[in-house]
């Protein structure tokens, strides 16, 4: 079976933070404020000191006779444990699939 890559962006909000939660965002949020890479296997979180809406970028293989929802549950699943290990709550998550093998570049 053929494979592809996946470069999968998923968004959502964090939602019921308490005084813990925040400090816990705010200790890991130099870590976290800016993408400084593309996407990758292992995934790679990003927000801002707002602590409201957060990205999650991960980058999957998958069967071409996977479709575009398959691939956004793994990285919605992926995306829930990335912000279920610094122990806040999550709401909103929405995940959008580019399948690279089918990207033309255009070069000059």
């Amino acid at each position: 079976m053929a494979e592809h890559t996946y470069r999968v962006m998923v968004r959502g909000r964090f939602t019921d933070l308490d005084e813990a939660g925040r400090a816990r965002l705010l200790a890991e949020v130099d870590r976290h404020a800016l993408l400084t890479g593309g996407f990758s296997e292992e995934g790679a979180l990003s927000y801002d000191k707002t602590l409201d809406f957060f990205s999650f970028r991960v980058q999957l293989r998958a069967t071409v006779e996977d479709n575009d929802r398959a691939v956004c549950d793994r990285g919605l699943a992926a995306a829930a444990r990335a912000v279920d290990e610094l122990g806040v709550d999550f709401r909103d998550l929405k995940a959008s699939a580019t399948d690279m093998d089918l990207v033309k570049i255009r070069r000059k």
